[in-house]
């Protein structure tokens, strides 16, 4: 793995396509030998990755990854998480708004009925464990959900909001957009996991 401080030492920017190794490299390298340990402790660790190293030091790592390959796919559920741990209360109302709107997906995602913010914080963080420690395809297929019921109650909100804040509602609109966007790419590196082919 390419230490942050190292990287920050190489003359100019990173090469696009070691950039692009590097992001592979190390997103292999920490998923497989993570679910190689069975370490709990390990599990937790990568978990909250973000907190203990920053979100800007995995941005450095994934953030420019295609979607449909497994840095792309880590980005995101990191980047969910940190948005879920910033602003639960948020996060819980754009679920509420969306759940009864999208049965099947809430039943893949599995969050409790009602939701609170430590639910969604929980289920954030079981999403990115099952990426260490369970069934990747079955992670990146909850946190897919997870967005598409996000996205669905961004929508509502946005239609709700649109007379008194036009501006607002379109921000909301706009991030609904990006958040099916999101499960979608979550849902294409799932079938690429199940078929051997995220990388």
């Amino acid at each position: 793995m390419l230490d942050p401080r190292d990287a920050d030492q190489l003359p100019g920017s990173l090469d696009p396509a070691l950039r692009d190794e590097v992001a592979h490299t190390t997103a292999r390298a920490v998923v497989h030998r993570a679910r190689a340990s069975e370490d709990p402790q390990v599990v937790d660790r990568l978990v909250r990755l973000v907190e203990r190293e920053g979100l800007d030091v995995v941005a450095g790592l994934w953030s420019d990854a295609a979607p449909g390959t497994l840095p792309g796919a880590l980005w995101r559920l990191y980047v969910l998480r940190e948005w879920v741990r910033r602003d639960p209360r948020t996060v819980t109302l754009r679920y509420r708004l969306g759940v009864d709107a999208a049965p099947v997906h809430e039943a893949v995602a599995g969050v409790p009925r009602p939701p609170s913010p430590d639910d969604v914080r929980t289920l954030a963080d079981d999403v990115l464990s099952g990426v260490y420690a369970g069934d990747l395809a079955v992670a990146l297929e909850r946190a897919a959900s997870f967005c598409r019921i996000l996205a669905t109650g961004a929508a509502f909100d946005a239609d709700a909001r649109e007379v008194a804040d036009p501006q607002g509602a379109q921000r909301m609109t706009r991030g609904a957009s990006d958040l099916l966007r999101t499960a979608e790419e979550l849902e294409r590196a799932a079938g690429s996991w199940r078929a051997g082919a995220l990388d």
